[in-house]
C-alpha cells in the first residue's frame, strides 16, 4: 500500500490528528440534535446519547486497527479494494463523492445562517466565498489545513467549557427528572438521531498516508478523539438540558443559543455563534480534506483518470482532486436547501462506508494475515471480526431507520449508484479493450 501514498508529504501530527476527528463529528449536529431528542425522550436523552457510543465505539476500534496495520490515503476506498473487491472500493467511494458534497453543502449553510445572526449575508454568495478559502487551504498543503484545524479545534474547546462553566449556575437538577418522562421507546426513537453526533470520528484515517508515525499515532488519535467527542457532548447536552429543562429545550430552534442567553445574558449570545462558528468551520475544512483523499485514492488506481491521482509538485497536495472537489461543491449550491434531505443524503454513503470498512477488516485477517502481525494496536482476532460483524448489522439498521424520516434522498442516492455503476463497466470495459 505504500505506493498509494507515494509524493504525500506526510505532515500530519497527532494533535492534527484528533483535530481532524473531533472536528468532522463536533459540527453541526451538537447545535440542532438536542432539541429533537429532548422532545422525544425528555431527560432520557441522556441515556440515548450515553447508548449512541457503542456503535461509534466498534467504529472506531475497527478504523483504529486498519489504520495501524495499513495507513494510507484515501483509507475508506483502498480498505474496501484491495481486502474486498475493486468494484466494492468504487462504489462506496462513488457514493461519497454524492455524500460528502451535500455534507459541505449542508455545513455551509447553517455556518452562514450563524453568521447571520451577527450581520445580514446572502446566503449562496457566502457559502461560494466559504469554499473557496477552504479549497485554498488544502490547495496549500495538508499541514496548512491540518494546522488550521488544530487552531479551531482549541478555540472550540475553550468556548464549549465556557459554556458550562457560565450555564453551571442557573442548572435546575429537577430538570433532571424524571428520566424516563417519555418512556424507553422515547429513548429508542432518539438513539437514530444522537447516533449522527459522532459520524466522523475517524476521519483521519483518510490521510493516513501523510501522518507521522500512523502506527502509534492513528490508534492514539481515535482514541483521544473518542474520549474528547463523548466529554464535550455530554457537557453540553447536560448543560443545556439543566438550563432550559424539558419544555423549552424541545421547542427551541437555537438550544444552546437560548441556554447561554438564559443564563448569561448579553454575552451568551457572541459565546455561542463563536462556537458554532469555530466547530462548524472545522467539519467544513475536514471533510473537504477527506474529500480530496478519496478522489486522490480512485486516481491512482485508475477508478477515476490518472490525474486525479496526480501529486502538486510544491505543495505535495492531490492539487487535482482538489479542484474536483471544489467543483463539486460549487456545483452542490443548487442542491435543495432542505436540511433533512441533506442529512441522510450524508448519512447513507457515511454508513454503508462503515459497513465495508468492518467488512474489509474482516478480510484482511483472511487474505493478508501478515499485516496483522505488523500492526500496533491489534485486538484479538475474534473480537476484530466479532466488532466488525456488528458494525456491518448497526450500519444497515440505521440507514433503514433513516427511511421513515424522508425517502427521497434514497431514490437520489440509488440514481447515483446507477450512474456510476454504468460509468465503472463503461470504464473498465474500455481499459480492458485498451492495447498494451
Amino acid at each position: 500500500m505504500e505506493t498509494h501514498n507515494a509524493g504525500l508529504k506526510k505532515g500530519v501530527s497527532l494533535l492534527d490528528i484528533v483535530s481532524i476527528g473531533l472536528g468532522t463529528a463536533v459540527g453541526v449536529s451538537i447545535f440542532s440534535v438536542v432539541a429533537p431528542t429532548a422532545a422525544l425522550a425528555g431527560p432520557g436523552m441522556m441515556i440515548a446519547m450515553a447508548a449512541s457510543t457503542g456503535p461509534m465505539i466498534v467504529v472506531a476500534i475497527v478504523y483504529a486497527f486498519l489504520g495501524s496495520a495499513a495507513p494510507v490515503s484515501g483509507a475508506s476506498y483502498e480498505w474496501s479494494r484491495r481486502f474486498i473487491h475493486p468494484f466494492v472500493g468504487f462504489f462506496i467511494s462513488w457514493l461519497r463523492i454524492a455524500g460528502s458534497t451535500a455534507a459541505m453543502v449542508v455545513l455551509t449553510m447553517v455556518l452562514v445562517s450563524y453568521l447571520a445572526m451577527v450581520f445580514p449575508v446572502p446566503l449562496k454568495p457566502a457559502m461560494f466565498v466559504i469554499f473557496t478559502i477552504v479549497f485554498i487551504a488544502n490547495l496549500l498543503g495538508v499541514s496548512v489545513a491540518a494546522k488550521g484545524q488544530s487552531a479551531m479545534l482549541i478555540v472550540l474547546l475553550l468556548t464549549c467549557a465556557v459554556f458550562v462553566v457560565i450555564c453551571a449556575p442557573d442548572v435546575d437538577f429537577d430538570n433532571y427528572t424524571p428520566v424516563l418522562s417519555k418512556g424507553w421507546p422515547g429513548v429508542i426513537a432518539a438513539l437514530p438521531l444522537m447516533i449522527t453526533l459522532f459520524l466522523g470520528i475517524e476521519s483521519a484515517t483518510e490521510v493516513g498516508g501523510e501522518i507521522r508515525n500512523p502506527g502509534r499515532n492513528i490508534p492514539l488519535g481515535i482514541l483521544i478523539c473518542v474520549v474528547l467527542t463523548a466529554i464535550v457532548y455530554f457537557a453540553v447536552a447536560a448543560t443545556a438540558l439543566g438550563v432550559l429543562g424539558e419544555e423549552r429545550l424541545a421547542a427551541s430552534s437555537a438550544p444552546l443559543l437560548d441556554a447561554a442567553v438564559a443564563a448569561a445574558g448579553g454575552i451568551g449570545k457572541p459565546l455561542i455563534i463563536a462556537s458554532a462558528f469555530v466547530a462548524i468551520g472545522s467539519s467544513i475544512n475536514a471533510t473537504f480534506m477527506v474529500f480530496t483523499r478519496f478522489l486522490y485514492a480512485m486516481g491512482r488506481t485508475g477508478v477515476l483518470p490518472r490525474a486525479f491521482g496526480s501529486v502538486h509538485k510544491r505543495f505535495h497536495t492531490p492539487h487535482v482532486g482538489c479542484f474536483v472537489a471544489y467543483a463539486m461543491c460549487c456545483a452542490g449550491l443548487l442542491l435543495p436547501s432542505n436540511l433533512v434531505f441533506l442529512f441522510l443524503a450524508v448519512n447513507i454513503p457515511t454508513l454503508l462506508k462503515y459497513g465495508a470498512t468492518s467488512l474489509a477488516a474482516i478480510f484482511m485477517l483472511k487474505k493478508e494475515p501478515a499485516l496483522y502481525e505488523q500492526a500496533s494496536f491489534r485486538p484479538g482476532r475474534k473480537l476484530i471480526v466479532a466488532l466488525a460483524i456488528i458494525g456491518i448489522i448497526s450500519a444497515f439498521g440505521i440507514i433503514w431507520m433513516g427511511l421513515s424520516a424522508d425517502w427521497r434522498p434514497y431514490t437520489v442516492i440509488a440514481g447515483w449508484a446507477v450512474l456510476g455503476v454504468v460509468y465503472y463497466v463503461v470504464r473498465k470495459r474500455k481499459r480492458e479493450t485498451k492495447p498494451a
